[in-house]
């Protein structure tokens, strides 16, 4: 399902996803956090990934060097601005900071502009 060069992603009923989330070959990303890269790699330039947050699951502190923009699909997430529920577009400019956690689960579909940058910690990019 991941994009390359010489094809098109399409992703349908991507409101839905709950229901077909079992067919993405998602990766570990953090604890308590999967990844599903759709396009981009880890060290420059734009990027796209679908990401799960099981119950409890996080992303520590982080800072935008591009924008960042995320699509609640499912559930709800918090960090240190709001909560944000299925339905919601987020767009952290660049040097914004924040952590991610969703109490619940969530799944999120996150457009990067450039990587971003964790704080305090070596951690993979997303």
């Amino acid at each position: 399902m991941a994009l390359d060069n010489s094809s098109i992603l399409r992703l349908t009923d991507l409101f839905r996803i709950s229901e077909w989330q079992e067919s993405v070959q998602w990766k570990p990303f953090r604890e308590g956090v999967d990844i599903y890269r759709l396009y981009g790699n880890d060290e420059t330039g734009p990027k796209a990934a679908l990401l799960r947050f099981h119950p409890g699951g996080r992303v520590p502190l982080h800072e935008h060097t591009g924008y960042e923009h995320i699509i609640i699909l499912s559930g709800a997430q918090v960090d240190e601005n709001s909560r944000a529920e299925a339905g919601t577009v987020i767009v952290n400019p660049p040097g914004t900071r924040h952590s991610v956690y969703s109490e619940f689960g969530c799944i999120v579909l996150a457009i990067y502009e450039k990587p971003v940058r964790f704080i305090g910690a070596v951690h993979p990019r997303p």
